[in-house]
């Protein structure tokens, strides 16, 4: 990831001190600094910063001010409030004039350094996780697999086309959330997805509310472990998985998403085939706040 140029917006020489030295020391270049809302125009104008670190309280303004003075001048200036104060109403008001993030003093040199990097993160990122996403997934399944059952699957027909399909009868749906949002989906037919939660319990399902809460959780389990090992590989990606939704019945369509990657197979199990649908856009993830 190249350099990135930071101005700092702080009313205490204090803050500021403690600001740059904390950036310098972790390979941000610090090419100026503000304490007023003229000098914060003056200042970005001039050093045409990547980023700016905002404080909210600004003599005769406040950050929100300084951010929207900012925006004016390049829209493209990612800003970061780094402030004493955080409450939800100033986290709503910060979202809404498009600050990039949002860091609580005292600030933790490595909880900033990965905030900044993760909101600064460019195509190069996006295609670090395009080159290794998948192959994590599929191992994930395959080790979640091999722990329940004692057994390995085999992931067939695999494809990175995007097109809207049918579902046989139980589609798991869930979020992902970090750096890059994304979607993934576990399809399956009644039959399988009752088979294989036989296998998992070891016991035949109560009822079909458990078949459908046991595939839930064992999506939720393949989808987690691989976010995790993403997230080993490189820390900036910081993914999660949203909670699963279930959906069940007779003609469920799987709509195509608008993503900028893709990956499709067919997994065949001892006890009745899934498919798997895993991808992620190559636009602004979730909104970073403190680590």
């Amino acid at each position: 990831m190249r350099k990135v140029n930071v101005v700092i917006v702080d009313d205490s020489p204090f803050q500021i001190a403690l600001l740059r030295d904390l950036l310098t020391e972790n390979g941000f270049n610090v090419v100026g600094e503000a304490s007023s809302l003229e000098e914060t125009i003056e200042v970005v104008t001039n050093a045409k910063p990547d980023l700016v670190t905002m404080d909210m309280t600004i003599p005769g303004t406040d950050g929100f001010e300084c951010t929207r003075a900012i925006h004016e001048i390049d829209s493209n200036i990612k800003v970061i409030i780094v402030s004493s104060m955080m409450d939800d109403e100033i986290v709503r008001k910060a979202r809404k004039i498009h600050v990039s993030g949002y860091a609580q003093k005292p600030v933790d040199a490595e909880e900033l350094t990965l905030l900044i990097n993760r909101i600064m993160g460019d195509e190069e990122l996006f295609l670090e996780l395009e080159g290794f996403y998948s192959n994590v997934f599929k191992e994930a399944l395959l080790n979640v697999f091999n722990k329940l059952t004692k057994t390995i699957p085999e992931i067939v027909n695999e494809s990175n086309v995007n097109v809207e399909k049918s579902s046989k009868g139980i589609s798991v749906v869930m979020g992902v959330i970090g750096k890059y949002s994304g979607r993934i989906i576990f399809d399956m037919s009644f039959e399988a997805a009752k088979d294989i939660a036989e296998i998992s319990l070891k016991r035949e399902p109560k009822n079909n509310e458990e078949i459908l809460n046991v595939m839930s959780e064992i999506s939720n389990m393949v989808a987690g472990n691989a976010c995790s090992m993403i997230n080993k590989k490189n820390k900036i990606f910081g993914l999660r998985v949203a909670p699963p939704t279930t959906f069940h019945g007779e003609s469920i369509s799987i709509s195509k998403a608008e993503l900028g990657v893709t990956y499709s197979a067919n997994v065949k199990t001892k006890f009745g085939d899934l498919s798997i649908s895993i991808g992620f856009g190559r636009g602004e993830g979730e909104w970073m706040s403190i680590i």
